[in-house]
């Protein structure tokens, strides 16, 4: 089937191009993107491991265990780029492009709780344990999901209202929301404005409580008279600032490149959204590995016990 011609007995089928533009190096670059999905999975899984062994580490800045935006998108891309599998159904790209959003909007809420947590150890250390119980970090991650639900479920519902005519090859290696909108014969205004929205509502307010948290944890440092004191409590954000950076820049790179960069190639868009949805999970357990001693102390334990 030639997917350049597609009719309307094609109506329940995508068809997902892989990396615009980089189609013959298709196979050298699914090693270093599996690679790095191996090295997520592996990470990702020792921290849950530990984190769940260890009752010390029931703490909201160990819990940052992300691997459902890239497990949205890396099986699929693999599937392209190896085995050629272009087609995805329509209700499956729809469930993907949920998945893969509603997981962005969750990991941008668990870094706002881990913001609250940074803010509480180091300013009311004495409450700790009383403030984020088990029981409130639970109702955080329970709202953080509720949003996330109910923030992106319209997403999927307004492309499913779209006509797409006889275009259904989409230039991606997944299905993101405004890639698949942009493939419609029909009038897709109200995607673009509650995508723009959404994203500045979410990164907007979510930097906005993050930046908060640390305003009000650098003046509580800069009242401790000790130098030493100064360091202890700003070794205890350095995972968390990493792990910030590391997140939300590949995302405002990739927000900006498809919305304003109207010039730029197409396979740089989909290289940064592969990076958006690749990279936090891969550095998240390295960073915290290589920053707090206490994980990492307990991951060495575990690692010598097998």
């Amino acid at each position: 089937m030639a997917v350049s011609n597609l009719t309307d007995s094609d109506s329940s089928t995508f068809i997902l191009s892989g990396i615009v533009g980089l189609e013959s190096a298709h196979v050298w670059i699914s090693i270093p993107l599996s690679l790095s999905y191996i090295i997520s999975l592996l990470g990702n899984s020792m921290l849950l491991f530990v984190v769940g062994k260890e009752q010390t580490l029931h703490k909201p800045m160990y819990l940052l265990i992300n691997i459902g935006t890239s497990t949205s998108v890396v099986p699929k891309a693999l599937c392209i780029f190896w085995f050629n599998l272009k087609s995805i159904t329509v209700g499956g790209c729809l469930t993907q492009t949920f998945f893969l959003h509603a997981a962005s909007v969750m990991h941008s809420a668990v870094l706002v709780t881990m913001a609250f947590d940074r803010y509480v150890a180091i300013c009311n250390p004495l409450s700790y344990a009383t403030i984020l119980t088990n029981a409130r970090i639970a109702k955080l991650g329970l709202v953080g999901l509720i949003r996330a639900v109910l923030f992106i479920l319209p997403m999927p519902l307004l492309l499913s209202v779209q006509p797409f005519c006889a275009n259904h090859i989409i230039p991606h290696t997944h299905c993101d929301h405004m890639t698949v909108a942009k493939m419609s014969c029909g009038d897709i205004t109200v995607n673009r404005l509650y995508g723009l929205v959404i994203a500045l509502v979410v990164i907007g307010f979510d930097l906005m409580l993050i930046a908060l948290s640390y305003g009000l944890i650098i003046r509580a440092v800069f009242r401790i008279s000790s130098k030493t004191a100064h360091q202890k409590a700003l070794n205890t954000c350095t995972a968390h600032i990493c792990v910030i950076l590391s997140s939300y820049t590949p995302s405002l790179f990739s927000f900006v490149s498809q919305r304003f960069g109207q010039h730029v190639a197409p396979h740089i868009h989909i290289i940064l959204a592969n990076l958006y949805f690749l990279l936090p999970p891969m550095l998240n357990p390295i960073i915290y590995g290589v920053k707090t001693k206490e994980l990492r102390d307990k991951v060495g334990k575990y690692t010598c016990k097998m």
